[in-house]
């Protein structure tokens, strides 16, 4: 009897621990304007960086070909040692002047404790830019148009749920 009633209560504390962390997610809708540039498609990283400036979390990875994720330079070190599993999160690369829609799920818990959102993007020979796009994590931020320093001209996002 003693060991239901305590896995009773472990399996209520687990799921109470789940449905806490699901509540927080929230979808937005990011859209990526990039510049017209010369040259091959652009791969775009999209990472939650911590207060202390170190990746967190990989949100989207624009760009499937395996073999040019290197070029992302900084975002590749991380993934490297995390190993995180990318499935999820990848799509097609973007050109010189198009634009990428993405679905970005987003831990509100990390609002206004000093994250940000960083957007790394590389083209095949050419310049690679760490913070092409940061975004402080504030609910006053996210939502505001954001403009790039390299390859992506703007970044919008919104909240979809």
């Amino acid at each position: 009897m003693n060991n239901i009633f305590k896995t009773t209560i472990a399996t209520l504390l687990f799921s109470m621990a789940a449905l806490s962390s699901f509540a927080q997610a929230a979808k937005y809708k990011c859209m990526i304007q990039m510049n017209a540039y010369e040259g091959e498609k652009a791969y775009v990283v999209i990472s939650l960086i911590n207060p202390s400036g170190a990746y967190e979390k990989t949100l989207a990875v624009l760009g499937s070909d395996k073999q040019w994720y290197n070029t992302i330079k900084e975002w590749y070190k991380f993934q490297n040692k995390t190993k995180e599993k990318l499935n999820a999160v990848t799509g097609a690369s973007v050109g010189g002047g198009d634009r990428a829609m993405r679905t970005l799920d987003i831990d509100e818990s990390k609002f206004n404790k000093g994250y940000k959102l960083r957007f790394e993007s590389a083209v095949e020979e050419q310049k690679y830019h760490t913070a092409d796009v940061e975004i402080p994590l504030t609910k006053e931020a996210i939502t505001e148009k954001t403009n790039g320093k390299g390859y992506i001209k703007l970044v919008k996002l919104n909240k979809i749920q």
